[in-house]
């Protein structure tokens, strides 16, 4: 304190900002102008550093604290702190802090039940109601939950778009297919809520029932059985794996496995395990269910002439 006195600081102006910073390290430089009076800065000290621009307004009675601009999360934590009671961070801006969307540089979505909102940087939404499922809380803001925000983006998305959201979802361990089937049934008039609904029904979105026709499948035929969903060191997790024989059988689904990003993922790992020596086979819901003898085929070839086999047979290394 004598310190300050000497240097003829105010001991009380830096007490307040110390208790601005730490208010904001924790809302991503974030503050609320009733966050700052509920720390006891008066109106006056407030008044003060917006003045010095070290309080910068983006919103009425919603600050930036000493940063020169905000990241995409202050902004959306900015906007529904703006929107108060009731207000949740929606669509683009929920799928982006989620993971399965991009942030926008434009207006942030921000859907308040039961009542209309406006403002700069703001794209508001009105919801006479939202159920408690399709509420949720992301990094401390409150935001519709995953499934939620696929059903509020699909109306604008090509349904490869919508598909890449939707894989990406799932790789992020956000959503299950009974969780986006039961926000469509909450919210059915959505625009694109039908589009959403096709590709969460399709049946190889959940890939245990291609896995139980593959047993089958295999069991008759009387092939090794493999295991389902193993880490493969150095490539990843494959969904079917004949580790004695090397050989790896991977389910594809138009859906989910024609964007670009899974496209590309897809490559890299066959490539890893193709220089790991692993023999690797794709199949699709069509070929497991309408020309299942071709994929056994495919599968009696593959183990009987593994990279492991070939290994182990002195005549066949020549």
């Amino acid at each position: 304190m004598t310190d300050l006195l000497d240097s003829g600081l105010d001991p009380s102006l830096v007490h307040a900002d110390r208790r601005i910073s730490l208010l904001a390290a924790r809302q991503d430089g974030i503050v609320a102008w009733a966050q700052l009076i509920a720390l006891g800065i008066s109106r006056g000290i407030i008044a003060r550093r917006v003045q010095r621009g070290t309080l910068r307004a983006l919103h009425v009675g919603v600050y930036l604290w000493a940063a020169p601009a905000p990241t995409f999360r202050a902004r959306v934590r900015a906007a529904v702190l703006a929107c108060g009671r009731g207000a949740f961070a929606s669509h683009d801006a929920s799928a982006a802090l989620w993971g399965h969307g991009e942030p926008q540089r434009g207006p942030i979505d921000i859907t308040v039940v039961g009542r209309r909102v406006r403002g700069h940087g703001i794209r508001g939404h009105e919801a006479l109601r939202l159920h408690p499922d399709d509420r949720d809380v992301c990094a401390g803001i409150a935001v519709t939950a995953p499934a939620r925000s696929l059903l509020e983006i699909a109306g604008r998305l090509s349904q490869v778009q919508l598909a890449d959201a939707v894989e990406q979802a799932q790789l992020n361990r956000r959503v299950r297919r009974d969780q986006i089937l039961a926000a469509i049934e909450r919210a059915p008039r959505l625009a694109g809520a039908g589009v959403l609904r096709a590709l969460a029904e399709e049946p190889a979105f959940t890939r245990s029932r291609a896995e139980r026709r593959l047993v089958a499948l295999v069991r008759a035929a009387r092939l090794p059985e493999p295991e389902f969903n193993v880490h493969v060191d150095g490539c990843g997790e494959v969904d079917v794996l004949w580790r004695r024989q090397r050989v790896v059988l991977e389910f594809d689904s138009y859906a989910f496995h024609a964007t670009r990003s899974a496209f590309e993922r897809d490559r890299r790992r066959d490539a890893g395990l193709t220089r790991d020596r692993y023999v690797v086979l794709r199949t699709t819901w069509s070929e497991l269910t309408e020309r299942s003898h071709a994929l056994v085929a495919r599968l009696a070839e593959a183990l009987a002439f593994s990279v492991a086999d070939r290994r182990a047979d002195p005549a066949a290394r020549g």
